[in-house]
């Protein structure tokens, strides 16, 4: 998304999306990188929750990962949920600053597997990252550095074939008197970067309050929203507007480059895969013994934050409860409640109030009506 991805253009868009996931927990997440370093940042992540809450109908859940100075922990909680999910949202903040987080902490394969099972959507800050390079523009338009390349995630290449750089906000007219097209660098900067891409590399625009959807099934791509996207390499620009339906095998001639074939690399390895599915089926004694062979210093980063989602994994199963409790006790409580309903019809306010006080002792609300008395455990 090139911007707007929190406005009402989008609702539709987020809505359509959403259809193919599961409405289960954690299986649709925000992830809060990109504006992590803001004082603000509590506040950003509210405001999305709700605009997906209220205006998408759908109720999202939390990744956070805010900076590579995490705890271990922190980490790993996030590759766990990263593991679960089948959609991802990441939007405005400091590209450089996600592309930055993801890659020293080992998230950056994490987020890209998120493709594998469901549907990933990058906009603003988040959109720039997604290519083989990446425009580090609040550097270069606030700061004053010479127009220059970071060296992206290259999500956009794994799982479409197109070694891209993307870039959103690509019709954008703040600047009043001055270019501020291309977010924010302008025709003089923009051609200063284009001439230090290699040849095989082309631009993705993607304008204000538009989209691009690649079907990564199908291998097309799908312009919706008021804009247009561009495809730009040299002096070839080409335009597709809103409503346009574009093969992948197209894009590619349009900007005279091979788009490589896909190859999806799982990053896990043997001792992972197998620790996870015994996690899965409940096993385990099995999955310690597996966790701890997986467990060896010469994993690369990614892979050790895999291997420590995995404890955070047991953690959480060791953690949750075996039995109903609230099954277990309802005869029982029924049973008392029963009597104290008895007593207050007596007028024995008393022996009402010593079973009431009992209930609560043991970690058992209550909660009168005129109808009847609901409980629940407390504790």
């Amino acid at each position: 998304m090139g911007s707007g991805e929190t406005s009402p253009t989008m609702v539709t868009a987020h809505q359509k999306i959403l259809q193919s996931v599961a409405n289960s927990p954690n299986s649709a997440v925000v992830l809060d990188t990109p504006f992590g370093f803001q004082e603000n940042a509590d506040d950003l992540t509210a405001k999305i929750l709700d605009y997906f809450s209220t205006s998408v109908g759908r109720e999202i859940a939390v990744v956070s990962y805010r900076s590579v100075t995490e705890s271990a922990d922190k980490n790993a909680r996030a590759v766990s949920a990263l593991r679960e999910a089948e959609w991802l949202f990441a939007g405005p903040g400091s590209p450089t600053y996600a592309l930055r987080t993801w890659q020293d902490s080992g998230l950056a394969e994490h987020v890209s597997a998120v493709l594998n099972r469901g549907a990933a959507i990058f906009a603003s800050a988040a959109a720039l990252t997604l290519g083989s390079h990446t425009v580090p523009v609040y550097e270069i338009y606030k700061v004053g550095e010479q127009p220059h390349w970071l060296t992206g995630l290259n999500i956009l290449e794994q799982h479409t074939g197109f070694k891209a750089a993307v870039i959103p906000h690509f019709d954008n007219a703040e600047g009043g008197n001055h270019d501020t097209r291309y977010c924010y660098l302008g025709e003089n900067r923009l051609r200063a970067l284009e001439a230090q891409l290699p040849a095989d590399v082309f631009i993705i625009g993607v304008d204000e309050h538009t989209a691009i959807s690649f079907d990564l099934d199908e291998k097309v791509a799908s312009v919706f929203g008021r804009g247009t996207l561009t495809l730009r390499k040299g002096t070839s620009v080409t335009t597709y507007p809103s409503g346009t339906r574009v093969a992948f095998d197209d894009i590619a001639r349009a900007v005279a480059v091979e788009r490589k074939s896909i190859k999806i690399e799982q990053n896990s390895d043997a001792d992972i895969l197998q620790a996870r599915e015994s996690l899965a089926n409940g096993a385990i004694d099995l999955a310690v013994t597996q966790i701890l062979q997986a467990d060896r210093m010469d994993r690369d980063t990614s892979l050790r934050t895999e291997v420590h989602s995995l404890i955070v994994k047991l953690g959480e199963l060791a953690a949750t409860p075996k039995i109903d409790l609230h099954a277990l006790l309802a005869p029982s409580v029924e049973l008392l409640l029963e009597l104290r309903k008895q007593a207050r019809v007596d007028g024995r306010w008393d022996q009402a109030d010593l079973i009431r006080d009992a209930l609560v002792s043991q970690g058992i609300s209550l909660k009168d009506s005129p109808e009847t008395t609901i409980w629940e455990l407390t504790d």
